[in-house]
C-alpha cells in the first residue's frame, strides 16, 4: 500500500517517473518550484540578485524532491535522510554563489527530516532549466521505519 498524506504530489512533465525505489533507496528525477505542475519560479540567478530572492524556489523544489521521494513508501516507513543532493541553478555568468542558494534546500529537508538528513551536496550552475525554472532539485534518499 502507498503512503497518501499531506504532501502535495508533484506531476510528472514527460515520459519519466518522479521517484524510483530500489531497496531502502529512493532516487528522484530532477523537480523545479511547481505548484500544480505550474513552475511559479522562473528565470536566472544574476550575481546582483539579493540570495534570499531565490529562497521561496528553491524551498518549494526542495519539497516538491521530498513529496516525490515519499510517493515510494509503504505504511509505516519514512524518509531517514538524504544521501546526496544536487542542486542545479540557472545562472548568469559571473554568479559565484552557487553553495548558498543551496543551503536553502538543504536547510529545508534539515527542518523537514530531522537531524542526519543531510548528506553529500552538489551545487551545479547551468544556462537553462526545463521550462525556464530559476532551480531543480535531484536527490537520493535513505528509508527508515
Amino acid at each position: 500500500m502507498k503512503r497518501t498524506g499531506h504532501f502535495n504530489t508533484p506531476i510528472a512533465n514527460g515520459n519519466y517517473l518522479i521517484a524510483k525505489r530500489h531497496r531502502d533507496l529512493v532516487f528522484t528525477s530532477g523537480m523545479t518550484p511547481r505548484s500544480k505542475g505550474v513552475i511559479v519560479h522562473v528565470g536566472t540567478v544574476d550575481s546582483e540578485d539579493a540570495i534570499d530572492d531565490y529562497k521561496d524556489a528553491v524551498e518549494l523544489a526542495a519539497s516538491n524532491a521530498l513529496a516525490a521521494a515519499r510517493t515510494v513508501l509503504t505504511e509505516g516507513e519514512q524518509i531517514a535522510g538524504v544521501l546526496t543532493l544536487t542542486v542545479f541553478i540557472a545562472a548568469n555568468p559571473g554568479f559565484k554563489k552557487h553553495s548558498q542558494i543551496a543551503d536553502f534546500a538543504s536547510d529545508h529537508l534539515l527542518e523537514e527530516i530531522g537531524p542526519g538528513a543531510i548528506g553529500t551536496r552538489a551545487a551545479v550552475g547551468v544556462t537553462s532549466l526545463p521550462g525556464g525554472a530559476v532551480v531543480e532539485i535531484q536527490m537520493t534518499a535513505v528509508i527508515g521505519n
